[in-house]
C-alpha cells in the first residue's frame, strides 16, 4: 500500500516537472534560455519545451517600444547659464541576446547616457539657442543614443525634451523681454493701422475728386455735343427752308416764263418796288450788279423819279 501511494506522488512529481518544461512564449515577448549556466536559444512566439533541471529561462524580454521618462538633469549652457532639462526616450529591443548580456541594467544605462549626451550637447550651445533649437538636440541625442546602445540591443527610436527650466532670474528676465516685445508688436500693428486708416481715407479723397472730374468731363462732352446737336438742327432747318424758297422760286419762275414775262419785265418790277421803297424822297438808287447790262432801263428809271420827285415850289 505504501508503494502504491509513493508510485503515485512520484507520478505526480514526473507530473508536475514536465508541466514546468512547457513554456508558452506570447506576443511581443521572447525568452533567453540558458542551460548549465550558458547561453543556449532565444524562443519566440509558440509552444516550447525545455530541458528539465539543466534548462532555465533566464530572462523574459518584451519586444514592443517602451517609454522611459527621466528625471530633470542639470545641464549648463555655453554662456555659463544653469538650467534643467528632462528628457522622454522611446526605444525598441531587437536583440533579446544582446539585451540580456550586453549591460547589467539597460535603463540605468540608458538613463546616465542620456544626461552625458545631453551635458555635451547643450555645452556646445547658448541659451537663445537652447530654447529655439529643441528639434536639432533631439535628432542629435537620437543619433548618439542608437549608436550607443546598438552594443546592447536596443533600437533608440526618438528622444524629446519635455521641459526646458530656466533658472527663476532668467524666467522672469524673459518673461520681461516677452511683455516688453508683445508691446512692441502692439504699437506697431497700432501704427500700420492708423497708416493703413490714413492711406485709405486719402484714396477715397483722391477718387472722390477723379469722380467728380469724370463727371465734370462727362457734363461738358454731354452739353457740347448737345449744343451741337442744336446747330447741326438748326443748319439743317435754314438748309431745308432755303430749299424749299429755292423751289418755291423756281416754280414761280416756271409759271411767269410760261405766262409770257420775261426776265427784263420782272427787273423793271423790281425797280419799281425799289423805287416805291424809297417813297419817292431818294435821288439815287442803288442798283444790283446784275441790272448794270440793262443800262438803258436804268436811265429811263432815273428819268422817271426825277420827274415824280416834288419841285421846290410844290
Amino acid at each position: 500500500m505504501e508503494q502504491f501511494f509513493s508510485i503515485i506522488i512520484i507520478g505526480v512529481i514526473v507530473l508536475l516537472v514536465l508541466a514546468s518544461c512547457i513554456k508558452i512564449v506570447p506576443q511581443a515577448q521572447a525568452m533567453v534560455i540558458e542551460r548549465l549556466g550558458g547561453y543556449q536559444a532565444t524562443w519566440g512566439v509558440g509552444v516550447h519545451f525545455k530541458m528539465p533541471i539543466i534548462d532555465r529561462v533566464a530572462r523574459k524580454v518584451l519586444l514592443k517600444e517602451q517609454v522611459v521618462d527621466f528625471a530633470p538633469q542639470p545641464v549648463i549652457t555655453k554662456d555659463n547659464v544653469t538650467m534643467r532639462i528632462d528628457t522622454v526616450v522611446f526605444f525598441q529591443i531587437t536583440d533579446p541576446k544582446l539585451y540580456a548580456y550586453g549591460v547589467e541594467n539597460p535603463i540605468m544605462a540608458i538613463e546616465n547616457l542620456t544626461a552625458t549626451t545631453l551635458r555635451n550637447i547643450i555645452g556646445e550651445m547658448e541659451l537663445d539657442e537652447t530654447l529655439t533649437s529643441r528639434e536639432i538636440i533631439n535628432t542629435k541625442m537620437r543619433s548618439s543614443l542608437d549608436i550607443a546602445t546598438d552594443p546592447w540591443g536596443i533600437k533608440v527610436n526618438r528622444v524629446e525634451l519635455k521641459n526646458i527650466i530656466p533658472p527663476a532670474a532668467i524666467q522672469e528676465a524673459m518673461e520681461k523681454q516677452m511683455k516688453a516685445e508683445r508691446e512692441r508688436r502692439e504699437t506697431i500693428l497700432v501704427a500700420e493701422g492708423e497708416k493703413k486708416s490714413a492711406i485709405l481715407i486719402a484714396e477715397g479723397k483722391k477718387q472722390s475728386i477723379i469722380l467728380d472730374a469724370e463727371a465734370e468731363k462727362q457734363a461738358a462732352i454731354l452739353r457740347a455735343e448737345a449744343e451741337r446737336e442744336k446747330m447741326i438742327r438748326e443748319a439743317e432747318g435754314q438748309a431745308e427752308a432755303i430749299e424749299k424758297v429755292n423751289k418755291a422760286n423756281a416754280v414761280g419762275l416756271k409759271y411767269l416764263k410760261e405766262a409770257g414775262v420775261d426776265q427784263n419785265v420782272l427787273t423793271l418790277k423790281s425797280i419799281e418796288a425799289m423805287i416805291k421803297v424809297a417813297d419817292g424822297k431818294a435821288t439815287k438808287i442803288i442798283i444790283p450788279s446784275e441790272l448794270q447790262n440793262l443800262a438803258g432801263l436804268v436811265k429811263s428809271v432815273a428819268e422817271v423819279a426825277k420827274e415824280d420827285a416834288p419841285t421846290e415850289e410844290e
